[in-house]
C-alpha cells in the first residue's frame, strides 16, 4: 500500500526507537497529523502527545532526553509554530541533550512569494540547530534526512531539524532511484568507547597524586559514572562538588559531597574551591570562572567527552577527552590512596556544619513566610526515587542548597540556558517517561504564570497514566520577579524598580482545583509541613501554593566587595524594602558564624 512522505518519516523515526512525539498542530503539518492517525494501532505506532504551547513541547522534549537518555523529538507546524520551538531548543542544545525537530513549511511552489506563515525556517534554526538543518526537498531524501538527523543529534548531543513543505509531506513515498547524485541511508549507530591515550591518563595521575588539597567538579557528564567518581573521591581524599546539572550525580547524603557551587552554591563548597591544590573536573562546563581557584593557585585536570569544552573554564595541566565512566576507569589504578585525610576531614566537618546553617536559616521567621521554610520541610519528606525539577528564578537557590538528593533521585533545571518556564513541562515529562516515581516541580510564580498554568492544562490530560499519582507543583507566591530584583540590587546598584518587577496577584491554588487537582494554599510557617503531609498523600496532581516572602536574600556561598557595594547604592537610592531585607540578611549571616 503507498503511503505518504510523513508516514514513511514517521515510521523511520520508530525505526529509530522514537514512541512520543511532544507537539502541537497546524495546517503545515497537516500531512504528519493525518500519519499519526494511520499508524495508531500498527507496529509503527507513536504517540502524539499534544501540549498547550509549542515552547511546552520543545521543553519536554528536551527534559524527556535528560531523565530517559533517550532522543528527545518535537514538531510543530509552519511560521508561528516553528519560531514558538526555538527557547525550548535553546534549553536542549546548551545543555547538550539530543533531540530532532520536525516543522512545517510552505508548498515548494510557494516558497519566496511572501506566502503566509513563510518564514526563511533554515536561517531562523541555524543556530539553534547548527549542526544539522535542512529542508526535505523531495521524498526521495527522507530516509537520509531522518537518519542523519537522529545520528547526528545522538552523537553529537546536540539540536537538530527537518523542515517539511507542505507537498513534499502530501506526497507518495518514494525509494531513491539507483544513479548518480543520490544518497543512501541506514538506521542505526553504535556508539564507540572514547578514552583518553594511557600516557595522558598517567600524567594526570600524577598531577593527582601530587597534590595534597584536590578538590572535585563533577557535571552532568559524570552521571554514568557514579561508582567511578566515589572511588577517585576516596583515593584522592578529596570532596566533591557539583554543578546544577549533575545535582544527580552523587547522593547529598555522602559526608564529602559539599553541594552546589557557584552563586547558588554551598558554604563548604566555597571553602574547598578557595583553599585546594588540585582541582579535578568531571563532565562539567560550570561557565563562572570567579568560583573556581584563581589561575595558578591550583594544577587543574578535566575530563569531558567534548574535546570543546575542555579547558575553556580554567587553566588545566592536563585536558583528558573521554568518556567519563571510561576514562576514569583507566585513571583509577594509577591513584595513590592518599593517606592523611586532614583534608577530607576538614571538607566533611565544613559539610556537616553548612547543613545546620541551611536548616537554622529556614527556621528564621519572614512576613509573610521563608521560603527557606518551605523547602526544608519538603527535604525531611522527599519520596524514594522521586524527581525534582526547578525553574530559574530566587527558588533556584533554595532548591540548590535547602534540598538533600539521595540515591535513586534524579533532578533536572535548565542549567546553561537558565531560561524561565521549563519546570512544568520537564515536570510533564518526567511523569510520562517514569509515570511510577513521584515527580515534585518548584517555580517562582513570574514562571508559573508564563508557562506554568499552561503546561498545567498537559498534566490534567494525561494524568490518567500516572501509576503513582504524585506530581507536585510548589509555586512560590511572592508577587515579585525576585531573583532579578536581587540581581538589580546586588548587581547594578539599583533599587526594586515595581513596574517591571511586581507581577499580577493570581490564585494558584483555586485555578488547580478548577482543574481538578488539589489546590494548597499555605501563608503560615506552621503550616507548611502539614501542608506537604497533604500533598504528598494525595491521590491527584496537586498545587502546592507558599505565599513567601520577597525580602529573604538569597545569600552567596560569600559576599563579595561588589555586591555589598550594589547593595548599599540600591539603598541609597532609595530601596523600597530596606529594613526588611537588612534584618533578613543579618538573621542569615547570624546563622552562618553561630554554626561555626
Amino acid at each position: 500500500m503507498a503511503k505518504n512522505n510523513s508516514r514513511f518519516m514517521l515510521e523511520r523515526l520508530h525505526g529509530w526507537g522514537v514512541r512520543k512525539i511532544f507537539a502541537y498542530p497546524g495546517d503545515g503539518i497537516n500531512s504528519f497529523l493525518a500519519a499519526f492517525n494511520e499508524i495508531q494501532g500498527t507496529e509503527h505506532e507513536i504517540e502524539f502527545l499534544q501540549t498547550r504551547h509549542e515552547e511546552i513541547a520543545a521543553f519536554a522534549a528536551s527534559a524527556h532526553a535528560k531523565f530517559t537518555g533517550e532522543l528527545g523529538v518535537c514538531m510543530a507546524t509552519s511560521g508561528g509554530g516553528a519560531n514558538h520551538l526555538i527557547n525550548g531548543l535553546y534549553d536542549a542544545k546548551l545543555d547538550h541533550q539530543p533531540v530532532v525537530a520536525i516543522v512545517g513549511q510552505q508548498k515548494r511552489m510557494s516558497l519566496g512569494g511572501h506566502f503566509q506563515q513563510e518564514l526563511d525556517t533554515q536561517s531562523l534554526y541555524k543556530d539553534v540547530a547548527s549542526e544539522f538543518v535542512h529542508y526535505c526537498m523531495a521524498p526521495a531524501q527522507a530516509a537520509h534526512l531522518v537518519d542523519h538527523a537522529v545520528r547526528t543529534a545522538v552523537t553529537r548531543r546536540t539540536v537538530c531539524a527537518i523542515i517539511v513543505p507542505d507537498d513534499v509531506g502530501e506526497a507518495e513515498h518514494q525509494d531513491p532511484p539507483r544513479m548518480h547524485g543520490v544518497t543512501y541511508s541506514g538506521g542505526g549507530v553504535t556508539m564507540p568507547r572514547i578514552i583518553p591515550k594511557d600516557e595522558d591518563v598517567r600524567l594526570a595521575a600524577g598531577i593527582l597524586n601530587e597534590g595534597q588539597k584536590v578538590a572535585m567538579l563533577v557535571g552532568q557528564g559524570a552521571k554514568n559514572a557514579v561508582e567511578e567518581v566515589k572511588e577517585v573521591a576516596d583515593l584522592l581524599g578529596c570532596g566533591v562538588a557539583k554543578a546544577l546539572n549533575g545535582r544527580a550525580v552523587l547522593s547529598d547524603e555522602l559526608p564529602y559531597v559539599t553541594g552546589a557551587i557557584g552563586l547558588l552554591g554551598s558554604q563548604p563548597t566555597d571553602d574547598m574551591i578557595e583553599n585546594c591544590d588540585t582541582l579535578l573536573m568531571v563532565g562539567s562546563s560550570f561557565p563562572y570562572s570567579e568560583w573556581l581557584p584563581q589561575p595558578g593557585q591550583a594544577r587543574g585536570v578535566q575530563v569531558d567527552i567534548n574535546g570543546t569544552l575542555i579547558g575553556l573554564r580554567y587553566p588545566m595541566e592536563v585536558n583528558l577527552v573521554g568518556d567519563a565512566k571510561e576514562t576514569l576507569g583507566a585513571l583509577i589504578p594509577h591513584l595513590e590512596r592518599k593517606e592523611d585525610r586532614s583534608w577530607r576531614e576538614e571538607i566533611e566537618q565544613n559539610v556537616s556544619q553548612w547543613w545546620k546553617i541551611v536548616e537554622g536559616r529556614a527556621m528564621e521567621s519572614a512576613d509573610p513566610m521563608n521560603p527557606q521554610r518551605v523547602f526544608y520541610e519538603l527535604n525531611k519528606r522527599l519520596p524514594d526515587r522521586c524527581i525534582l525539577t526547578a525553574d530559574s528564578g530566587s527558588g533556584t537557590n533554595w532548591w540548590a542548597r535547602q534540598l538533600k538528593l539521595r540515591e535513586g533521585m534524579d533532578a533536572a533545571l535548565s542549567g546553561t540556558l537558565a531560561t524561565m518556564g521549563p519546570a512544568v513541562p520537564y515536570a510533564l515529562a518526567a511523569k510520562l517517561a517514569r509515570p511510577d516515581r513521584p515527580v515534585i516541580a518548584t517555580v517562582g510564580d513570574g514562571a508559573m504564570q508564563m508557562i506554568g498554568i499552561n503546561a498545567l492544562i498537559d498534566i490534567m490530560k494525561y494524568q490518567d497514566r500516572f501509576t503513582d499519582p504524585r506530581l507536585i507543583v510548589l509555586v512560590l507566591h511572592n508577587d515579585d520577579l525576585n531573583q532579578v530584583t536581587w540581581e538589580q540590587r546586588v548587581m547594578a546598584g539599583d533599587p526594586m524598580f515595581e513596574a517591571s518587577q511586581l507581577i499580577p496577584d493570581f490564585s494558584y491554588a483555586r485555578y488547580a482545583e478548577l482543574l481538578g487537582f488539589k489546590g494548597i494554599r499555605v501563608d503560615d510557617a506552621d503550616d507548611v509541613a502539614g501542608a506537604w503531609d497533604e500533598a504528598l498523600a494525595s491521590d491527584r496532581p496537586v498545587v502546592y501554593e507558599a505565599i513567601t516572602s520577597r525580602d529573604v536574600p538569597p545569600l552567596p556561598p560569600h559576599i563579595r566587595y561588589s555586591q555589598a557595594k550594589g547593595l548599599a547604592q540600591a539603598v541609597r537610592k532609595g530601596e523600597p524594602d530596606t529594613m526588611q531585607i537588612a534584618w533578613q540578611a543579618f538573621k542569615g549571616k547570624v546563622q552562618e558564624y553561630t554554626n561555626r
